[in-house]
């Protein structure tokens, strides 16, 4: 039975590889597994000892801390009246409109923005 902290660290293994563009081939070679040992630990099956999760937070720029975030309060928080998930970023949408968004040159941007803030408003 996977245990809710594997999943979560998963979960936030493949959160931040995403945002850095990297493939679970590539993350593998850098920590120096097989992929399929990536694939285990972003779904919580096999549990990530400190000395690995060292290597991918080295990897992935970020302190280990960064695969803790968030674990307290893991469920669902309400936002003007909306359920949101609270790790809305490892929703592979979510994370694809972000990273489209911030392709888009700074002005564009902020006027998207703009328009989402004025769109939410009225819905």
């Amino acid at each position: 039975m996977k245990h809710p902290v594997d999943v979560h660290v998963g979960k936030r293994i493949r959160h931040r590889r995403w945002m850095v563009g990297m493939t679970q081939q590539q993350l593998a070679e850098h920590v120096g597994i097989k992929f399929q040992q990536i694939q285990k630990y972003e779904t919580g099956m096999n549990r990530v000892s400190a000395s690995r999760l060292w290597d991918i937070a080295e990897t992935l720029s970020v302190p280990v801390s960064f695969f803790f975030e968030g674990l307290d309060s893991e469920s669902e928080a309400t936002v003007e009246d909306q359920k949101i998930p609270r790790d809305i970023l490892a929703d592979k949408e979510a994370l694809e409109l972000v990273r489209s968004y911030y392709a888009i040159p700074e002005t564009q941007r902020r006027r998207l923005f703009e328009l989402a803030r004025v769109l939410s408003d009225v819905a």
